[in-house]
């Protein structure tokens, strides 16, 4: 199948084609058509499976036919659950609305930054991208209405009611027009999700579903080591230093941790920087960059967070806490060994996590090698 059997206009075509897109990935296959149609869609489909063009290309292709006459306020709205989604959603349909012959603003407000500027540039948008917090907050500003909305996306709903949005969901939910079209995507269908889809928030909706496909671990090399909690840290630093690791990937469960971990690296002589939810955006980003252009060489990430990271060739990942839940820990170790470029993942194992590291072996079906750091001398580490 190729994307002009789904009913998408020249224009998008040849966008597509200068994407260098190759044919439609499952997801899109089945999203697109149906959003076309004007149903309200179900979908249950994982980050990184083509899901953001599945709902960006046929919106446009909606703005393209229709040629509607401008309006003050925006048509479309689409909700997420960060900041760095919410610009990488907004630079889609950026990317692929300058295809068309008419002119399709799309705004992405998100906090962490200024509100005024946000407050200048939704004015005449025709889509606006947003976290739910900071759409309140321009609700509340007047600077946007939400009563023209003719197409809702939730995308990554189960993140948005992980990260306690459930209270400003509703109010949102409260300010839309009941006749619209609404498009919802999760990667899983859990309670929380299913409260929202018993609100009645869909009508009729097509189910559209890729099921996931387990993460090859093949080309990644797993290794822990057993160790005392107040040696970690100089352990970590000893590991780095070692390995001359010029690009090392760090997770950690709190915010608090991430940046106890740079201060100490950095006092150490490890370039490294932290990425949360408590960085400003520029922080974030700015982070970010340093470290794929190499000016940092250890980046330390919380779960929710690294979410929005995608380095292709990143040759090292070390857990310096486990994540809480095994699939966590797979897509941790995910983030190296892609593109066919083999990794390693490096787990950092106190006594009190020897058995939550035993059921994440097990349900993963591997084996790691423990090894001992007693006899490791950490002097000066």
């Amino acid at each position: 199948m190729s994307f002009s059997t789904l009913g998408l206009s020249e224009p998008l075509l040849k966008a597509v084609a200068d994407q260098q897109y190759g044919k439609p990935y499952p997801i899109q296959q089945q999203a697109i058509p149906v959003i076309l149609s004007g149903r309200d869609v179900l979908g249950i489909a994982k980050t990184g499976s083509g899901k953001t063009a599945s709902f960006v290309l046929p919106i446009l292709e909606l703005f393209h036919r229709t040629q509607a006459a401008k309006t003050r306020y925006a048509t479309v709205l689409v909700l997420v659950p960060t900041r760095e989604l919410a610009a990488q959603v907004a630079g889609v349909f950026q990317e692929f609305g300058n295809a068309l012959p008419e002119r399709v603003k799309t705004v992405a407000v998100f906090g962490g930054v200024a509100i005024n500027p946000q407050m200048v540039a939704v004015h005449g948008a025709d889509i606006v991208v947003a976290t739910p917090g900071r759409l309140l907050d321009l609700l509340r500003a007047n600077a946007l209405r939400l009563s023209g909305i003719e197409i809702l996306v939730l995308d990554e709903a189960d993140k948005m009611l992980e990260l306690g949005f459930a209270e400003e969901m509703d109010a949102i939910f409260d300010l839309l027009p009941r006749k619209r079209q609404t498009i919802l995507f999760s990667a899983t269908l859990g309670d929380a999700v299913q409260t929202i889809i018993n609100q009645n928030l869909l009508h009729e909706p097509v189910r559209v579903e890729v099921e996931e496909e387990p993460e090859n671990l093949d080309l990644i090399t797993q290794t822990a080591y057993r160790v005392s909690a107040d040696r970690k840290g100089p352990l970590l630093r000893y590991i780095i230093k070692s390995q001359n690791m010029k690009q090392v990937l760090v997770f950690v469960s709190s915010v608090r941790t991430a940046d106890n971990l740079v201060v100490k690296l950095n006092k150490n002589g490890i370039r490294a920087g932290a990425i949360h939810s408590k960085k400003t955006q520029g922080g974030r980003t700015d982070a970010l960059a340093d470290f794929k252009a190499g000016r940092l060489n250890v980046l330390v990430a919380t779960d929710l967070i690294a979410r929005g990271i995608d380095i292709q060739f990143l040759p090292w990942v070390i857990n310096f806490e486990l994540p809480r839940s095994p699939k966590d820990y797979v897509h941790r170790i995910g983030r190296t060994g892609r593109a066919e470029a083999a990794g390693q993942a490096i787990s950092l194992i106190i006594p009190d996590e020897e058995h939550h590291f035993y059921i994440i072996q097990k349900k993963m079906k591997k084996r790691v090698t423990m090894l001992e750091s007693d006899e490791i001398d950490l002097q000066g580490a």
